[in-house]
């Protein structure tokens, strides 16, 4: 396990060891996983020590939703490099150890908002694409080598991370969200992940995810057409809601 923050990571290592099987180790590392000049000698270590994974899960990334007229240049840096790069840099650290292998299993974790966009997310929704592309070009290059990539889209998700999130999403953002989305637990859409790495998917579609996505990839116009119509049924009853 490797994150950036102690006290949660410890947090999570026993509840997953609680949960493991016989036999099996919890090893954490505290370390940013956008930089890959420190997490490279860690995991170079930890491999030393005992052997290569077989499967890398990458859930790095969190949400700024805000107004578009808001955000900065550097917003959208701060969102890209973490989402996207703290799941390229573990990758790139991994890579070499599944290719001399001839196996491995790397998994990244995009978003519902990783193939349709929604208002409120312009910085959250490119670092989520980028990540459907780069699972793209990994699977394309590297299937012929045994090694297999999947890319999750799971949808609103209740974590800490959306508590966080739920702290700066503008009034009609907000809205919106509570009308269209059934907040599913981390516990479900694990499962959901789980399940499909285990039938060797490559799209992994949780939740609303699993409708919204054919539907966004046939009739694209149709889908943006719903996006719409609830994005303006939400800034309606916002403004209702202070007119009273």
């Amino acid at each position: 396990l490797i994150a950036r923050t102690p006290e949660p990571l410890a947090a999570a290592a026993v509840a997953v060891a609680a949960s493991a099987q016989s036999g099996a180790f919890v090893q954490t590392l505290a370390c940013d996983a956008t930089d890959l000049a420190a997490l490279q000698p860690a995991l170079e270590a930890f491999i030393a020590q005992r052997g290569a994974p077989d499967y890398l899960f990458n859930a790095v990334g969190y949400a700024y939703p805000q107004d578009l007229h808001a955000l900065t240049l550097a917003d959208f840096e701060r969102n890209m490099h973490a989402n996207y790069y703290g799941q390229l840099a573990p990758t790139l650290a991994l890579l070499p150890h599944f290719r001399a292998a001839g196996k491995g299993h790397i998994i990244n974790i995009s978003s519902i908002l990783g193939f349709i966009a929604a208002p409120g997310y312009a910085t959250y929704t490119p670092s989520k694409y980028a990540l459907f592309g780069l699972s793209e070009a990994l699977r394309s290059e590297l299937r012929q080598e045994g090694i297999r990539v999947s890319v999750a889209f799971p949808p609103d998700t209740d974590t800490p991370g959306f508590a966080e999130e739920n702290r700066t999403k503008p009034p009609a953002v907000a809205r919106m969200s509570s009308n269209t989305n059934k907040l599913l637990s981390p516990e479900a859409v694990a499962a959901a992940i789980l399940r499909g790495v285990a039938a060797g998917r490559f799209e992994i579609l949780v939740g609303d995810a699993r409708w919204m996505r054919p539907v966004s990839r046939i009739f694209p116009g149709l889908a943006r057409r719903i996006i719409d119509q609830e994005y303006a049924k939400a800034l309606k009853q916002v403004a209702q809601m202070r007119n009273r």
